[in-house]
Parts: structure tokens; sequence; C-alpha cells
């Protein structure tokens, strides 16, 4: 169930009229890369127009995919965890964080956050709990802390760990805003035990060509995008205790089939990075 009657009736008029298929949107050009059909032919062009500027653009949705795999297996197969809250869903691709996490124990509860109207029509995808657990989906803004807790509250026990789901999208937030208090007043409602899984694109000197590309999503798309370097990256896990490899680029967090003697190389660097850190 969802407290959002858009997310299972029929949509609303009200609803489609908060999509805007005039302007790109980084959800649906997300979903473009990612070889999806949720978007409109002002995405496309976006989409093809920054991986012009940014050819290997496209690879980190891939990569942060598969970060999302690795690190919600991890913390259900290795750490115990039954309990997610993944804030900045996107819009449902293949290894929703329900998925893999029920993939491995049924039972576990997830709670989706996003303010995408978009999203929120196609929240059904995304409601497909087993039996054992259950998901749940809240239209709700990152930035809106009491009320996100207030709704998830329903489906999840606060008094016990849960992962903490931020992939992409703190970087919508301005420093204006002060994202690592915001992050760090959604970790103090977290129990000890509890985890945060945050990934972020990079700016680096040796990636000059992703500068350009934000530069053209700013200029052209909504939302806005703020960059940051690994070291700002780094800081949102301030007080945590970070799991190994540290914050790195997505492609190179624990990835499958690396390891001594496995005859693989380290990975190509992609400039979204991302860690694991568990709250003591």
């Amino acid at each position: 169930m969802t407290d959002n009657p858009a997310a299972t009736n029929d949509v609303a008029v009200s609803l489609r009229a908060r999509i805007n298929t005039g302007q790109p949107h980084t959800a649906r050009i997300w979903n473009y890369w990612l070889g999806g059909k949720d978007n409109y032919e002002v995405d496309r062009a976006a989409g093809d127009q920054i991986r012009q500027l940014h050819p290997g653009i496209g690879e980190y949705a891939r990569h942060d995919r598969l970060f999302l795999g690795r690190a919600v297996r991890h913390l259900v197969g290795e750490v115990g965890i039954r309990q997610f809250l993944d804030i900045g869903t996107g819009l449902p691709t293949a290894d929703n964080t329900h998925e893999v996490a029920q993939g491995v124990a049924p039972e576990t509860r997830v709670v989706y956050v996003d303010n995408d109207p978009l999203v929120l029509t196609h929240a059904r995808a995304l409601l497909t709990s087993t039996p054992e657990g259950r998901t749940d989906y809240l239209d709700e803004d990152l930035r809106n802390v009491d009320a996100i807790f207030e709704h998830a509250a329903k489906t999840l026990d606060f008094t016990q760990p849960v992962a903490l789901m931020l992939l992409g999208v703190v970087i919508f937030i301005g420093d204006e805003e002060d994202p690592y208090s915001l992050v760090r007043q959604l970790l103090e409602r977290l129990p000890a035990g509890s985890y945060l899984v945050l990934s972020h694109t990079v700016t680096s000197p040796s990636m000059p060509d992703v500068d350009e590309a934000v530069k053209f999503w700013n200029e052209h798309g909504t939302p806005k995008l703020t960059q940051r370097t690994p070291e700002d990256v780094t800081r949102f896990f301030d007080g945590l205790e970070l799991l190994e490899p540290g914050v790195v680029s997505c492609s190179r967090w624990r990835p499958e089939g690396a390891g001594e003697g496995s005859g693989e190389g380290e990975p190509e660097e992609v400039a979204m990075f991302g860690g694991v850190a568990r709250k003591n």
C-alpha cells in the first residue's frame, strides 16, 4: 500500500499536469541511458548532446545501478539489514532496491521517496513486494525530513537498523542549502547499526569533459546540479564507520570478480563516486 492514492489509482489529470514534457529532466535522461522507455524526445535529445560532450557519461547510470545492487546485497546478506529508506528513487528500472533486497531476504521492507511526478505515475512498479516483506512509496522531497519519517514509520521500525539510500540525489541540493546538515538530520533519526549508502557525481581535473556536460545540463535541464570533489563527497560520511574500500568510483566499490588471484584488473574509473558506512 501507499499513502499516495495517485500511485495506486488511475493517474489524475493534476498529476499529469506536473510533468513538464517541454524541458529535459534528469530522471528521464537517466532512464534513457539505462535503456528504459519512460522518457520523451526532449530527454533523448539532451541525453545525446550530453553524451557527445562526455561519451562515457552513460556509464555512470549503469555503474550507479550496479553499485546499488552490490551494496544492498552486502547489507542484506552479510550485515543482516532488513529495512531500507531509499530517497531519490528515480524511475523504476531493473534491479530496484526491493527486488535486490527481497531476492536475498524476502521479509525485507523498503520505503521509496521521490518528488518527481513521473516517478509517482510508475509507483506500482515499486510496490511489487514479496508476501513476506513490504514496499511503500512516498511522494515527498528530500528536504522534508519530518514528513518523510512520519510517513515512513508506518512501514519501517525506526528502533531497528535501517539502510538510508541516497544515490545520485544529494547532487540536487546546492551548497547554500547545507547538504551536509541535511544528511546529518536524516541520519540522526536512525538508530545505531544503521547504514548510509550514498553516491554523487564528482568534479576532477582528470575529467574536464564531465564539467562541460554538467554546465550544459544546468543551462538546459532541470533540476540543476551541484558538482563536488571526491573529498567533498567523503564529508557526507563524517562521523560514520566507512566500509572498505571507502569512497571510490562506483565501478570500484567491491566489483564482482575482483580480488587477489581473480585475474581481473581494476575497473575503469567513472565520475560517480560512492560509499557505504555504518552509524555506531
